[in-house]
């Protein structure tokens, strides 16, 4: 997926001064099939590689979005957090420090044969997660493969998202459960 005016990560460096360009592939890890919309901001010792991340998006520090993923426009990754492949996130949303996103419902680290797992041992255990726009994640949440998460949802920190939020809901605890509907104000603030 490509953005308008998107540019792929080898682009944005070249719009660097060198002493800039230096510094940031010291601590930047960035591979040249990443995908930048227009005007993100990058923090410094992130993982992107095969991403797509739309325009305007900000990813903190110490972040790993991994290939296959899509992050929409206008959002916040912050610190500490670790995108899987497969997981899409729509436009507008919060992600607290340190969220997880988990791809795999039964990880192992060796197949039935006793080796070590390779692609082909995974692909059939791989699930993909889809959150909608507006979402705020919490600090510290988990969420589980095969997850659908509503727009306009909230999932509290430290929750452990096991089934699918529906949209305009609050989600808190492990495992998360319901709480209540979002509520809005009318200023269109939401608590």
């Amino acid at each position: 997926m490509t953005y308008a005016g998107s540019t792929s990560a080898t682009n944005q460096k070249d719009l660097r001064s060198p002493t800039q360009e230096t510094q940031a592939s010291t601590f930047l890890s960035i591979s040249d099939d990443v995908l930048l919309g227009e005007q993100v901001k990058l923090a410094k010792f992130i993982n992107l590689y095969g991403c797509s991340i739309g325009d305007y998006t900000k990813i903190g520090a110490f972040v790993e979005v991994q290939r296959d993923v899509t992050i929409g426009r206008n959002c916040k990754i912050s610190s500490h957090t670790f995108v899987c492949e497969g997981v899409s996130i729509g436009d507008n949303c919060f992600i607290g420090h340190g969220v997880m996103f988990i791809n795999d419902r039964f990880p192992c680290s060796v197949n039935a044969s006793g080796a070590l797992a390779s692609l082909e041992d995974w692909e059939h255990r791989f699930v993909r997660t889809q959150i909608g726009r507006e979402v705020s994640i919490g600090t510290n949440a988990t969420i589980m493969g095969g997850i659908t998460v509503g727009d306009g949802a909230y999932i509290g920190a430290g929750s452990v998202v096991t089934k699918d939020i529906p949209a305009g809901q609050v989600w808190v605890g492990n495992p998360a459960r319901y709480l209540r509907e979002v509520k809005i104000a009318a200023d269109g603030s939401k608590s």
